[in-house]
């Protein structure tokens, strides 16, 4: 049977996003040379399966220039950030928005400045839930 393919990010592919996202539109070429400058070696083939994974997931579009395949990004990345946590959100929690929070909460991890910030938001968004 074959493996169905998801539409969530693997490691990689979100580093590849990453870049994408902060390019706007790269050739593997950028990919390349921005990923050898934080120290990390691909192949050009690697590289060209990580994009055509990409494309098959619907992530990203291709156009070509000259000799060059250019790629973009469909989603911006805040939409994908959100669609990642919904993943998360019902993958990992059951749809429980509390037990979700609660776990992010009981790590060691979160600074007060996070805490902080996520007490502003959640006053924000009760005051939209008022108008």
């Amino acid at each position: 049977m074959a493996r169905r393919i998801s539409s969530t990010f693997t490691e990689v592919e979100l580093e590849f996003m990453n870049i994408i996202w902060e390019q706007s539109e790269v050739t593997p070429l950028d990919i390349q040379i921005t990923l050898e400058k934080s120290g990390r070696e691909l192949s050009d083939g690697a590289i060209r399966r990580t994009l055509s994974i990409l494309m098959d997931k619907g992530h990203l579009t291709r156009r070509r220039f000259g000799l060059s395949f250019y790629y973009k990004a469909i989603e911006r990345k805040d939409q994908s950030h959100k669609n990642m946590v919904m993943d998360l959100l019902k993958r990992g929690f059951g749809g429980s928005a509390s037990q979700m929070v609660s776990a992010l909460l009981n790590t060691d991890g979160i600074k007060k400045d996070d805490l902080d910030e996520i007490k502003r938001l959640i006053k924000t968004r009760e005051g939209e839930g008022l108008k």
